[in-house]
C-alpha cells in the first residue's frame, strides 16, 4: 500500500471532515462519534453499547463510506461458529484442490453486531485478528486489509440468551462507548431526514462524499503514534490506572494495558484538538470509555444503584493532574 504524506494540520482538518460528514448520517450522538473516530485514529476497537434502534450500524456504516473502505457486518447468534467469521478451507472437486474462501472479518471496517449473543469460543475467533491483524486458517496466516476496525455492539437491556464477554475479549477494546436516546430536536430532525421523498427507514449513504482513502487514514495513524506526550502526563494516566486497582467500590481495576490505552487515546483526542501534543485534559476526556470496561463494579455498590462511570469520576478526581 503507498503511503500517503499528511502534516498534523492536514490530518486535524480530514478528521474533522470526517466528524461532520458522519453527522450529515447520525445525527445527534456527538460524542459517539468523537470517540469512535478517536479509536480509528489510534488504530484501536469499539465496543458499543445502546438498544436497538439508534444507529449502531449506521455509524459504522457512515464511517465506512468516509474512509472509502470496505465494510462487513457479522449479526452474532448462538449458533455461529468461528470459521463463519474467519473463513474455512473447501475442497475443489473440479480442480481437485483446496481452496481458501475467507470470512467477513477480510474489510477495512467489521460490524460485529450483537456481540454477546454467540458463546465464548465463537467471540474468541475475533481476538486473533483483533491483536495482529491476521488471521489463520488450516495452519496459513492472512493478513486483513489495513485499516482494520472491529466495532462491536451489545444490548445492556436483554441479558436472557446471552453469553458476557470474557475480560481477555473486553481488554482488546481501546473503548467502550454508550449511544443514548437523541435529544427531541435531535430525534425530529431525524424524523424529517429519513423520512423525507424516501422509501423504507434506511438512510441514503449515496449523498455522503468520501473524506479521505484508506492510505491517508494509515497517514492520520501515523501522525497520532508521533504525538508528543510528555513523562509527566504518562505518569497522570498511570497513576489514574492504578488508582482503580486501589479504590473503593470496584471488585478488581485496569491493568497495565489500561495506561497504554490512555496515551493512545489521548493522543488521538489531542489530534483531534488540532495540537501536536497531549495534554492532561486528554487523558480526562478518555478515560471514562478507556477504562469502564477494564474494571468490575463491587457487588454492593451494584446493589446501591452505582455505575461503574460514578466510582471512576471519583477517583478520577482524586488523582491530581500535572501542572503545565
Amino acid at each position: 500500500m503507498t503511503a500517503v504524506a499528511m502534516s498534523q494540520a492536514q490530518a486535524s482538518e480530514k478528521v474533522e471532515q470526517m466528524r461532520q460528514t458522519i453527522s450529515q448520517a447520525l445525527i445527534g450522538q456527538q460524542e459517539v462519534v468523537r470517540e469512535t473516530l478517536i479509536a480509528l485514529l489510534a488504530g484501536g476497537h469499539v465496543l458499543i453499547e445502546g438498544v436497538p434502534g439508534l444507529g449502531k450500524t449506521l455509524l459504522v456504516r457512515a464511517l465506512a463510506r468516509t474512509i472509502n473502505g470496505q465494510f462487513a457486518r457479522i449479526q452474532f447468534t448462538p449458533d455461529l461458529m468461528p470459521a463463519d467469521i474467519s473463513g474455512h478451507v473447501l475442497f475443489d472437486m473440479q480442480n481437485e484442490r483446496f481452496n481458501v474462501r475467507k470470512g467477513p472479518v477480510f474489510t477495512n471496517l467489521l460490524l460485529a453486531d450483537e456481540i454477546n449473543r454467540a458463546p465464548a469460543k465463537t467471540q474468541s475467533a475475533l481476538l486473533e485478528v483483533m491483536q495482529e491483524q491476521q488471521v489463520t486458517i488450516e495452519g496459513e496466516s492472512y493478513p486483513v486489509p489495513l485499516p482494520f476496525m472491529t466495532l462491536a455492539t451489545q444490548n445492556p437491556l436483554e441479558q436472557e440468551g446471552t453469553y458476557p464477554l470474557p475480560e481477555a475479549q473486553l481488554d482488546r477494546f481501546l473503548l467502550k462507548v454508550y449511544i443514548n436516546y437523541p435529544e427531541l430536536d435531535e430525534e425530529r430532525l431525524m424524523v424529517e431526514t429519513v423520512t423525507n421523498q424516501q422509501i423504507g427507514d434506511r438512510f441514503n449513504l449515496e449523498q455522503l462524499e468520501p473524506v479521505v482513502s484508506p492510505e491517508e487514514v494509515l497517514s492520520m495513524q501515523r501522525l497520532t503514534a508521533d504525538i508528543a506526550v510528555d513523562p509527566a502526563v504518562t505518569d497522570y494516566a498511570v497513576r489514574i490506572t492504578r488508582s482503580t486497582r486501589e479504590g473503593q467500590g470496584l471488585r478488581f481495576g485496569a491493568g497495565p494495558r489500561g495506561s497504554i490505552a490512555l496515551i493512545r487515546a489521548a493522543r488521538a483526542h489531542a489530534l483531534l484538538a488540532g495540537r501536536d501534543y497531549v495534554h492532561p485534559d486528554d487523558i480526562k476526556q478518555v478515560a471514562l470509555p478507556v477504562l469502564r470496561h477494564r474494571v468490575s463494579l463491587a457487588p454492593e455498590m451494584e446493589l446501591e444503584g452505582y455505575s461503574t462511570d460514578h466510582v471512576l469520576k471519583v477517583g478520577l478526581d482524586k488523582t491530581e493532574a500535572p501542572r503545565q
